[in-house]
C-alpha cells in the first residue's frame, strides 16, 4: 500500500511501516521509549508488534484497563505520574498501540507532558485506523461527553498494519465499518455500493477500504485541519450519534453501544432529516436503515428516551451560540454543514429509525 502524507507526518502501511519505524528509532536519540497499550492490545497485539521490530528494541510497557471508561483526565494523571516516576523527559517517545481510546488519549498525554514529547500512533482497530489515525486530534472525554478536552497535535508517524484486525471481535469490526459507510455517503459513493452487499465481515475485506478511507479523510484534513468548514462534513451521523452513545453510556439500564453503532444510527436519522429538508433520495435513506437494522441490530430506544437523548446534543462541539448544527446531505457526495433541524423533525427522526422498513 502506498504511503499517505498528512499534515507533517506520514501514514505508513504494512512492512514499509515497520522499516520506517525502525529507522526513526535508530536515527533519533530518544532518551526513553514507552509503549502505551491496554490489557487487550498488550495480550493480542504487542507480541506481533515487537516481533516486527529489531531484537534490541526494548521499550518500557505501560498498560491500562481497556474501554471508553478509561478515556478521562484521571487516567491521564496516572499516565503523567507514571512517565514522571520512570524518568521520562522531553526527548522521550511514546508509542500508542491500540484503538481510538489509546491513540486519542496517548496523543493528548504526550502533547501535554513537559509541554510536549514526541509520539507515534499504531491503531489496532478498524475504527481507529480509518478515523482516529488521521487528523491530529487528541483528547479525552469529560464525564459522559465525548472528546470535550483535547488539542490538535501531530504524531511523528502513523503505522497501519491491518493484520492486527485478526484479533478484533466482529462487533468492533462492524463499529469501524460505520465510519467507512460515512465516507461512502459524503465523499465516495462506490464505498457504500461495495459495503451494502456485505452479509458478514472479516479483516480480509478491509485492506483496500482502509486505505481509501484514510486517503479521503487525509485529503479533507489537508484542506481544513482545524475544522472551520470542509472537515465538518466528517461529522455526518455524529451529532445525534454521539448523543445516543453518551446517553447509553451514562444510563445504567442501557447496554453501552460501540461508537460505530451509534454513528450508524445517527446516519440513518440524519439522512431522514436530509430527505425531509434537502430532498435526499428517500429510497437510499430506507436502504441505509435496512442495512443498519440488519448489520448492527436495532437498539431498545423508547419514547421516554427521546428527550434526554436530544438534550445531550447541546454539548456537540459543532454547536455555535447554543444552536445544534447538523451535517446533512442533498445527495451522495453533496453535503450541507451547520444546518439547524426543527424540533418536531428531531422526534420524527428517532421514530423513523425505530420503524421497520
Amino acid at each position: 500500500m502506498q504511503r499517505i502524507q498528512s499534515t507533517g507526518y506520514p501514514i505508513l502501511f504494512g512492512n514499509e511501516a515497520y522499516t520506517e519505524l525502525s529507522k526513526q528509532i535508530k536515527n533519533n536519540d530518544y532518551s526513553k521509549i514507552f509503549v502505551l497499550c491496554d490489557e487487550n492490545t498488550r495480550k493480542f497485539c504487542l507480541p506481533d508488534f515487537l516481533a516486527n521490530m529489531p531484537e534490541d528494541f526494548k521499550p518500557e510497557i505501560i498498560e491500562i484497563a481497556a474501554g471508553e471508561a478509561q478515556k478521562n483526565i484521571n487516567t491521564c494523571v496516572d499516565l503523567w505520574n507514571y512517565l514522571t516516576q520512570h524518568e521520562a523527559d522531553r526527548k522521550s517517545l511514546l508509542i500508542n498501540l491500540g484503538g481510538g481510546v489509546i491513540t486519542d488519549m496517548g496523543g493528548f498525554v504526550a502533547s501535554t507532558f513537559k509541554r510536549g514529547i514526541r509520539f507515534i500512533n499504531i491503531p489496532t482497530t478498524l475504527l481507529s485506523m480509518v478515523d482516529a489515525s488521521v487528523g491530529s486530534k487528541t483528547g479525552v472525554d469529560l464525564g459522559n461527553l465525548k472528546n470535550q478536552i483535547g488539542l490538535f497535535s501531530n504524531p511523528e508517524m502513523v503505522l497501519i498494519d491491518h493484520h492486527f484486525l485478526r484479533t478484533v471481535p466482529e462487533e468492533e469490526l462492524r463499529s469501524g465499518l460505520a465510519e467507512i459507510i460515512k465516507y461512502g455517503f459524503t465523499f465516495d459513493k462506490s464505498l457504500w455500493e461495495t459495503i451494502k452487499t456485505f452479509s458478514g465481515l472479516d479483516y480480509h475485506q478491509t485492506e483496500n477500504l482502509i486505505h481509501r478511507s484514510i486517503a479521503i479523510k487525509n485529503d479533507v484534513v489537508l484542506k481544513d485541519l482545524k475544522e472551520q468548514n470542509l472537515r465538518k462534513t466528517l461529522n455526518f451521523g455524529h451529532t445525534i450519534g454521539h448523543a445516543i452513545e453518551s446517553y447509553y453510556m451514562e444510563n445504567p439500564d442501557k447496554t453501552t453501544l460501540t461508537h460505530g453503532k451509534s454513528v450508524a444510527i445517527g446516519m440513518v436519522i440524519e439522512l431522514f432529516f436530509s430527505s425531509k429538508l434537502f430532498d435526499f433520495p428517500m429510497k437510499a435513506t430506507d436502504e441505509l436503515k435496512a442495512f443498519v437494522h440488519r448489520f448492527f441490530g436495532k437498539i431498545d430506544l423508547k419514547k421516554e428516551d427521546f428527550k434526554p437523548v436530544l438534550d445531550l446534543m447541546i454539548y456537540d462541539k459543532k454547536n455555535v451560540k447554543g444552536r445544534v448544527n447538523f451535517v446533512l446531505l442533498k445527495d451522495f457526495e453533496d453535503c450541507r454543514i451547520d444546518v439547524q433541524v426543527p424540533d418536531e423533525l428531531l422526534t420524527e427522526g428517532l421514530e423513523y429509525y425505530l420503524r421497520e422498513v
